[in-house]
Formats: C-alpha cells, structure tokens, sequence
C-alpha cells in the first residue's frame, strides 16, 4: 500500500477525508496534512517535557551536592544544545512545581535544583523500572531477536534505553548480569561495541502484540470479523471525524488479508517481484508495530527507530512507513522532533494500558501541563543557601 493524503473539508474544522493520492514526497504530504488534535496537544507539552529531563538528568548528575543541582551559569552554556530559545532562567521559570532557582551567596552563583515533588517523581521512576527489571530483560531480548543478525549496535540501544525503560546503568545491570542472554563485542569501527543474543529460544517462542489483539477479537462475543480473515490483520484506528474514502477502504482491506513474515520469524523473502516487495513492506510495518509495543510509552523518535532499520532488513524509509499507514500510526512534528505514536495504545491523550514506568513518568508530564499554575502567591524562587 503506497502513500495517502489527508485532505480538509471546509464544512467542519473536525472533519477530513483520506484518499488514495498520487505520489509526493514525505516531506510534501507531512506539510499538507490535517493534524490529529490530540496528539498534537500532547506533543505541544511533550517538546518542553524532553527539555526537562534533559535538565533533570544534568541535575542528578551531580550526587556530590547534597540536594544535587547545577549552576545557571553552566546551563546557560548549554541553552543552544538543549534548544532552551529564551535562556535557561526563562525555561526554569516556567516550571516551579519541577524547578527550584536559589542564590547560593558562599558562590556568589544562581543554582537550580529539583523541587521535593520532581525528586519524589524521580525516585519512584527508578523504582519503578528496577521492578520491572525481568520485563526490561525480555524486551531487549525480543528487540535482538528481531534483527536479522540477532545483534545491535550498542550505540542504538544507547539511543532509545528510556524508550524501553532500561536503567541508565543497563550495561551493568542488565547486560553483564545475564552473560546467558548476551555478550558485548567489538564492533568494525573503533571505539564501538556490538551488543549480541546468545541464548537459545525454540520457535515460535516469542508472540508479536499484534497477535495477542487477534486472538482478543476473535475470542469477543460480539465478536463480527472473519477468523481467517483477522489473520494477517493490523488494528486500525481513525480520529473522529475521519472520513475514508472508498478507494482507500478497498485498499486497507487487500493491505490487511496480505500473507507476511511476523517480526519474529527469519526473513526469507528475497523476491524483488512486486508481490514479494509488498509483503517485506508489511513485514517492516510489522517490526516498527512491535518495536513501538515494547517501549514504555508507545512512542520513539523516527530519528532514533531509524538507526535499526538496516539490523531489521527494512530496506524503505521509516518515516513513509508512518505516513503510509494513518490508521496505525501518526507522526507529529512539533518541537522539531518526528514523533511516531502508535495510535490503537492511546485514547484521549492517555495510554489506554498504562505501566507503571509510564504513570510515573506521567505525574512529571502532568507537572509540564501545570506550568506556573497552582503556585502559592507567598512561594518564593529564590533563597538564600548559607
């Protein structure tokens, strides 16, 4: 299935249809699409929450203070790094439920620390994931199980560690405390290590997420769909509002009943026939379908998810692959960022099954929702540190 276009209807601002289009660049269809406005509104807060822990993580850095913080001075430094546009003291501001300004006069230096509420959202978070260790094990295993190699750069799981909810010292304590699982090599270029999967896993061991929502349809009451014909179906889900059209419906129904290999099974399809180029573009839908099923939130940066498309065999554009399939996935840009979301895990903003790496996370998320709101008029940013 080729490249679609959302086109706006004047009628109601809610209300657009999607077509079958001719082709254009992903960089052309990005700019003309209608936007869905409730990822939209998420991301509007998301850009600025990427900012955060990008400051949170310098803060902590420093465990030799005691609370940890950071001079103004320093981050000032790194404004353009961290696209903080209007300086550091002016992105702090903004923020008073996570970020606390003080005026140490021993330095005769501003400095920043993170308020007791960020701390506590902090302290939960790693709670939360050493918990979760077992489940962070099993999905780096099924992520080097679905490269064709059965190995990673390390420096592209680097990219994506928070994505699946690793601890920031996974080297450590995941990787050498399970030798039986994996072992790190020297990659060709120097200074680079390849992370590599050594046990030893039967067919048909691991499920894909696609296929538990299958046997989920299936086994509903009320359940209306085909058996055979849900087999080699994906979960579609439109905004309201969404009109398709008839061509496109046509076109996603022979999409959906297209035989392909699962994101688990060994790629044999070498054909360059156009029937076998379609079925290694839906076993490459099925990959990226799996990989945003197993991070935390349900979402990664195309930028970050592109540097594992060669160790996947996908031998297309990760962002067409987005744009491709609208009901499955919708790709924002605001702050920058080409975001990819998978549609079916969220409603309303929100993860329909959250995790509780997730829900900590969101409590610092809902803070960036808050801004300056809710502070008390008596609160001050500043204090004197003696």
């Amino acid at each position: 299935m080729r490249t679609y276009t959302i086109k706006s209807l004047f009628k109601h601002p809610f209300t657009f249809s999607i077509t079958i289009r001719s082709k254009t660049t992903s960089a052309q269809y990005v700019a003309s699409r209608a936007r869905d406005a409730t990822f939209e509104k998420l991301m509007d807060k998301y850009k600025n929450f990427v900012k955060v822990i990008a400051i949170q993580d310098l803060i902590l850095s420093n465990p030799n203070k005691t609370p940890p913080c950071i001079s103004l001075d320093f981050l000032s430094k790194l404004s353009q790094k961290l696209h903080l546009n209007r300086g550091a003291p002016s992105f702090l501001r903004k923020y008073p439920h996570i970020f606390h300004i003080f005026y140490d006069p021993t330095k005769s230096q501003a400095f920043c620390r993170l308020t007791g509420t960020a701390l506590e959202i902090s302290r939960k978070e790693e709670e939360a994931v050493n918990a979760s260790l077992p489940l962070v094990v099993d999905r780096l295993v099924r992520l080097l199980f679905m490269s064709t190699s059965k190995s990673l750069p390390l420096r592209a799981v680097f990219k994506v560690w928070r994505e699946l909810g690793l601890p920031d010292d996974f080297e450590d304590s995941v990787i050498v405390k399970n030798p039986n699982l994996f072992r790190l090599c020297d990659g060709n270029e120097p200074s680079t290590h390849v992370l590599k999967l050594v046990g030893e896993f039967p067919d048909n061991h691991f499920t894909a997420a696609v296929e538990n929502w299958r046997v989920t349809e299936c086994c509903r009451e009320d359940c209306s769909v085909d058996r055979m014909g849900i087999r080699y179906s994906f979960k579609h889900v439109y905004p309201p509002g969404m009109r398709l059209s008839k061509s496109f419906r046509a076109k996603v129904k022979e999409w959906q009943s297209l035989p392909y290999l699962g994101p688990y099974e060994d790629l044999t399809e070498k054909k360059k026939t156009k029937a076998g180029l379609k079925r290694l573009e839906k076993r490459a839908v099925a990959i990226v379908h799996e990989f945003l099923s197993l991070t935390v939130e349900k979402m990664v940066e195309v930028e970050k998810i592109s540097h594992f498309r060669n160790c996947f065999g996908i031998d297309m554009n990760m962002r067409d692959l987005f744009l491709d399939h609208p009901g499955m996935f919708y790709l924002s840009i605001k702050g920058k960022r080409h975001t990819v979301f998978l549609r079916e895990a969220y409603e309303r903003g929100r993860l329909i099954d959250p995790n509780p790496v997730y829900d900590v996370r969101r409590k610092l998320l809902d803070l960036v929702f808050l801004g300056r709101h809710d502070m008390l008029e008596s609160g001050s940013e500043n204090e004197n540190v003696g």
